[in-house]
């Protein structure tokens, strides 16, 4: 009985991810993109006879709408254009918030592939079926993101492992996915930035993307990951098993540990260990970023686990932003001129990173200042309680309060939108952690150096 109903999910499953070939992925991103425009215009005509409060109230109720059917057709299709909306919800200062929030949804698990697709990806990149090249395999998955899943698997000398398959097509099909989530984009009036702009954050992306589709290289970042932190007793990151290795499938050992929301929840984790945890997270990444220019930037809560000896395990090293020694000097001096409170150097850091237009007027003092005050509490000497940090409720207060002339100043980064990704997506994690601590000793460390 069981297996029947794995066989129904099975072609459930294959029915709704069947866009795999760039000819099918075309044909729906195409539809998408004529229903937007459809929806948009309907908007137009419509809000040529409203007040200037209901234009408004219908588009945001037009973004809510479009975000969601984006959100579901991304979430059905797997591949390049998923993980760019993954992405895109997690940068704010991209889109506008109402769409920005359907896209949210995409953060979630989505439903796996059916085992025959991964079977054969194994047999296509390793050469034979899985039941010669392991005792045994988990069919069902214990993890299916946007472009893999990943499954539970022994070697034949006993050891566990786990191998992550990739989704068939997704690599094919990375320039016509984005070009069409661009036109999407465009279409419905969301990006507001300039076009230069909006090609270097598409740049971005579609550089990582290329690394995080080639197993191979991600093979290689985690043996240079394992090699930078050997002598960090507290994290533990996956060893490569190589001869189960290819540009498709890669395999590591298992690294068990607590999910997030466990440590969170279970009463297991004292706050002793759930402040030291954080504090670990807040070391980990900033050595990253200030000695290794290197960081881990897909914060994501699955790809962390924690044990109760205050270990952290990361998991999923494809997303890998490069930094260079250049970039890395103007964080340290952004953040030591924040802490001096020099806004005019903060302001300069804040041109040569590509955040403030260098040709916007220039910022007050004091509009630098209400900033400074919403985010150096959670990096001082005083103990900060993430757990009740309303912070990301100051940020939206503040930029609703922002004069229009500053607003303009500002644009998306592509140098930055990574690392901010990784900042604000472990801000959510010490919150759900409810750490509480000082940081600045740490960040001092590496500022400072």
């Amino acid at each position: 009985m069981a297996r029947d109903d794995n066989k129904n999910n099975d072609r459930k499953n294959e029915k709704r991810f069947s866009a795999t070939t760039p000819a099918r992925r075309f044909m729906k991103l195409a539809g998408m993109s004529t229903s937007i425009a459809t929806r948009v215009a309907t908007n137009s005509a419509k809000s040529l006879f409203l007040s200037e409060e209901q234009k408004e109230k219908e588009r945001q109720k037009m973004l809510a709408k479009i975000g969601s059917e984006v959100a579901e057709t991304l979430g059905e299709m797997k591949g390049a254009v998923m993980k760019v909306g993954q992405i895109a919800s997690q940068v704010k200062d991209l889109l506008p918030e109402e769409f920005a929030k359907a896209l949210e949804k995409l953060q979630k698990e989505s439903p796996p592939m059916p085992f025959r697709v991964i079977r054969k990806q194994i047999i296509d990149e390793l050469g034979a079926p899985p039941y010669e090249l392991f005792r045994e395999m988990d069919e069902e998955p214990f993890a299916a993101a946007s472009i893999g899943q990943v499954h539970r698997a022994v070697l034949l000398d006993g050891r566990e492992v786990v191998v992550k398959v990739q989704y068939p097509g997704v690599e094919e099909s990375i320039e016509s996915d984005l070009k069409h989530l661009r036109r999407i984009l465009k279409l419905a009036g969301l990006l507001k930035v300039e076009e230069h702009v909006i090609d270097e954050v598409f740049n971005e992306i579609r550089n990582r993307l290329r690394d995080e589709l080639n197993y191979q290289q991600e093979a290689e970042n985690l043996r240079a990951f394992r090699a930078f932190h050997a002598n960090d007793g507290h994290i533990v990151i996956p060893d490569v098993v190589d001869e189960f290795t290819r540009r498709r499938v890669l395999t590591l050992t298992r690294e068990s540990g607590d999910s997030l929301e466990t440590v969170a929840t279970s009463g297991n984790y004292s706050q002793e260990l759930r402040n030291e945890i954080g504090r670990r997270i807040f070391d980990t990444f900033g050595k990253q970023i200030f000695v290794h220019h290197a960081v881990h930037c897909d914060p994501h809560p699955g790809n962390f686990a924690f044990r109760p000896d205050g270990s952290i395990v990361i998991y999923d090293f494809g997303a890998v932003k490069r930094l260079t020694p250049e970039d890395t000097a103007i964080y340290r001096g952004l953040m030591s001129a924040a802490y001096d409170r020099d806004f005019a150097t903060l302001d300069r850091k804040l041109i040569e990173l590509g955040v403030r237009k260098a040709d916007g007027p220039r910022p007050e003092d004091s509009f630098y200042n209400r900033w400074l005050e919403i985010f150096l509490p959670a990096f001082s000497h005083e103990p900060f309680d993430f757990g009740k940090s309303r912070m990301h409720f100051d940020v939206v207060k503040q930029a609703r309060a922002t004069p229009l002339s500053y607003l303009e100043s500002f644009q998306p980064s592509a140098r930055t939108m990574l690392v901010d990704r990784v900042i604000s997506g472990h801000y959510w994690t010490l919150m759900k952690l409810g750490t509480v601590s000082p940081m600045r000793d740490l960040t001092e460390k590496y500022v400072r150096a």
